[in-house]
């Protein structure tokens, strides 16, 4: 088994009174494909930006290639690829131009960067529009070159904030084959999403709820502890229905937003007992094999998407003030002396964007 290179023990963050993260800890090893999975308002933002130095934590250590990202933070930068949700591209420049400015900023020059930028373009495939302005080109292009970017200098960890965001269905299937391959090569990959089947591409998982830990492992492991299929009923009364079924079969329900669900290891034969036991009350009824999500509200007793949060596609309100907006530009390190190039790098209090106006 590999050694840990990003450390996350006991991190705890707050906005003013509100709790963003407590006491979270983790660990992702050399050569993972590591999911951070949770709804929006999560805490999955807030602890990317921890790790990738941009937050001082309100509590607890977070440590990469065993180098504290509060105390050493120009150690991190140079073992880190970032990619966030906001966009950190010049519009004016061409996709290439966006390439090689990274490439300079990390002190990249001559045949080695035109060979990465080659490679990076190709892999995103964006090959065909190099040459055009970031401002021409899609929402779903502009977030392939913001990947390539991340990745162009080669990093230990790669830590991406909802990477596949604008992208299409073939599109986000390249995308994961690539991390999947940068995995395999050696360095570990931490993905934060909120789409389960994205996180059922990762080795492990660690879900987050409302700042807390409530579960860690991976996929499938996670989805034994469900034991049997879960059957999900629609009801006029839930209540009343989960009452009447308990009470009828001896078996455990859990109403969870107007919902019944019943985890049972025959769970399609019971259905028809169920239908015919309680003709009135019950309006529709699913039945499945476990799910991500079904391991979410077995840990935490609601729904992934609840009335609390904001769902993909915005139908309900978000928790407010807890994913704080983020800068936009990929972090970088500041070079010491013998090291190829002669761009600075950024101060240890600054973000990536000053270097570029210094």
């Amino acid at each position: 088994m590999n050694d840990p290179i990003v450390e996350v023990d006991g991190v705890t963050h707050r906005y003013g009174e509100r709790r963003a993260l407590h006491d979270v800890s983790f660990e992702v090893r050399e050569g993972e494909l590591f999911g951070l999975l949770g709804p929006n308002g999560g805490g999955k933002t807030t602890l990317l930006t921890i790790l990738s130095t941009l937050r001082v934590p309100t509590g607890g250590a977070a440590r990469i290639g065993g180098r504290d990202v509060v105390a050493e933070p120009d150690a991190v930068r140079r073992r880190i690829g970032v990619v966030f949700q906001h966009p950190g591209l010049d519009p004016m420049l061409t996709a290439r131009e966006n390439l090689r400015h990274q490439g300079h900023l990390y002190g990249l020059r001559g045949s080695g960067l035109a060979a990465r930028i080659e490679r990076g373009l190709a892999r995103l495939g964006v090959t065909d529009r190099a040459d055009d302005r970031v401002g021409e080109l899609s929402g779903g292009l502009r977030r392939r070159v913001e990947v390539a970017k991340g990745l162009l200098h080669g990093p230990d960890v790669v830590l991406l904030d909802e990477p596949t965001t604008g992208f299409d269905p073939g599109g986000r299937r390249d995308l994961w084959v690539h991390l999947r391959s940068l995995a395999e090569e050696g360095a570990a990959v931490l993905v934060a999403t909120h789409l389960m089947e994205e996180a059922e591409r990762c080795d492990r998982v660690a879900i987050l709820d409302r700042g807390s830990l409530v579960a860690l492992g991976a996929p499938a492991a996670l989805k034994r502890e469900i034991r049997g299929e879960v059957i999900t009923l629609e009801a006029e009364e839930p209540d009343r229905l989960a009452a009447a079924i308990a009470e009828r079969f001896d078996v455990e329900t859990r109403v969870v937003e107007r919902t019944v669900r019943i985890e049972r290891r025959d769970g399609a034969g019971f259905v028809p007992r169920l239908a015919e036991a309680f003709p009135g009350l019950i309006r529709s009824i699913t039945v499945g094999k476990p799910t991500l999500e079904d391991v979410f509200v077995h840990r935490t007793g609601h729904r992934f998407w609840g009335e609390h949060l904001s769902r993909p596609d915005g139908t309900a309100a978000a928790v407010p003030g807890i994913e704080a907006a983020l800068p936009g530009p990929t972090l970088l390190p500041a070079l010491e002396e013998g090291e190829v190039g002669e761009g600075p790098g950024p101060r240890a209090d600054e973000p990536a964007g000053k270097a570029r106006e210094r």
